[in-house]
């Protein structure tokens, strides 16, 4: 970059330090990673849970994820009229299968998982009943419970069956009351859009996706979510969701939010270009 334009650059990004520290931003980033750690612990607690207790599959009837202050808890429950958990896996921060800390001892829901279990079994049922949402071939709807301090909540996101797939949109936000009442739906990206990569001969460090003024001025936190489960494999360093008044990006390596306005990353890009 000519130093002309670096100097731009600079003074673009000190002018979005207030965006970047802003509060929204802050929640979506928070949102995405707690929402990442949710899937990570299910998709390796499911490996587990099929790895140790294959002769408890056939009772199971489905599994969350949650955190506590240092770990995040993936549970399996029963099918049972009154479910009963099945299994416990507690990850660290690593989420490694080694570290694991496993519990094949059957036992009570506790509170917390009482809860978490009602909004999503909620959820599964509207997934089945309502009109809102989409479904695709070669993709799975993943439901996503949490409950802390920003209330009763359930995402609903897409995910591919097949490797090689990042999928962004199509995902919901439903919403539930402190007695667990569904209070409101709503579809987070009005598309979906599919990304492949790992193409021979194909290799992309970065990648982007728009969003349509119904999505939002911001990345959401589904979109921040996805990178940081899919991005190591498609190998993208940075990512870019452009707007109608701003360009967020996302660094890919270092897991960390960039907000700036269109205008400005417009003018980086002129000045990129100039001889």
């Amino acid at each position: 970059m000519k130093k002309k334009s670096a100097g731009i650059v600079l003074a673009l990004l000190m002018g979005t330090i207030s965006w970047a520290q802003s509060k929204e931003q802050k929640r979506i980033v928070e949102e995405g990673k707690k929402l990442y750690r949710s899937e990570m612990a299910s998709w390796y607690g499911t490996d587990v849970f099929l790895d140790k207790f294959k002769d408890k599959s056939t009772r199971a009837g489905g599994y969350f994820s949650y955190a506590t202050e240092h770990q995040t808890i993936c549970v399996f429950f029963s099918q049972d009229a009154a479910p009963k958990i099945l299994a416990t896996f507690a990850f660290d921060s690593t989420f490694s299968v080694n570290t694991v800390m496993i519990d094949g001892q059957e036992r009570a829901l506790s509170k917390q998982e009482s809860d978490l279990l009602a909004i999503r079994q909620i959820a599964l049922a509207k997934l089945g009943t309502d009109t809102l949402f989409k479904f695709y071939q070669d993709m799975n709807p993943n439901i996503i419970p949490l409950n802390d301090a920003l209330g009763k909540r359930v995402y609903v996101l897409t995910g591919p069956k097949k490797v090689g797939v990042v999928v962004f949109g199509n995902d919901y936000l439903l919403t539930f009351d402190d007695k667990n009442e569904l209070r409101n739906t709503k579809r987070l990206h009005h598309n979906l859009i599919r990304t492949d990569y790992g193409k021979p001969g194909e290799v992309a460090v970065s990648a982007m996706h728009t969003h349509v003024p119904e999505t939002g001025d911001l990345i959401t936190a589904t979109d921040i979510c996805t990178l940081m489960l899919y991005a190591k494999f498609a190998r993208w360093r940075t990512y870019y969701v452009l707007s109608q008044k701003n360009v967020s990006i996302w660094d890919c390596e270092k897991d960390q939010l960039i907000v700036m306005t269109k205008e400005a990353f417009e003018k980086i890009g002129k000045s990129e270009t100039k001889p």
